[in-house]
């Protein structure tokens, strides 16, 4: 089945790191494009960060300078790396991919998130 998987999500203190894995399994196919999302209790699902097919990343205003994507071609494996975490960071974060397999793309994969919580 194709899928995508985060982990990496726990508790962590305020100032602190984390990162998140984003995995492609289930068979050859691989990671074309990468969104991370977050939701926190009550408010709208945010787009994070994003990595385009060319290497190309974006990030949100709110994590600018502490959040960071990168890749793992021979893994496919796109990671989130946050620094400095406060607790507004406090969400389901979600990756959201275009697959790549045989020439074609299959697009908007959902992961199943996975929970940082920023917390003293």
């Amino acid at each position: 089945q194709m899928r995508i998987v985060e982990s990496g999500g726990g508790l962590v203190q305020p100032g602190g790191s984390r990162r998140l894995s984003c995995v492609a399994s289930g068979g050859p196919w691989s990671i074309y494009s990468m969104a991370w999302y977050r939701q926190a209790p009550g408010k709208k699902r945010e787009l994070v960060a994003s990595l385009e097919g060319d290497g190309r990343t974006k990030y949100a205003d709110s994590v600018k300078g502490r959040f960071t994507v990168a890749r793992d071609r021979s893994e496919n494996t796109v990671f989130l790396s946050m620094d400095s975490l406060k607790p507004e960071d406090t969400a389901v974060y979600y990756c959201n991919a275009d697959l790549e397999y045989d020439r074609m793309l299959y697009r908007d994969i959902w992961g199943q998130g996975t929970q940082v919580t920023v917390s003293s």
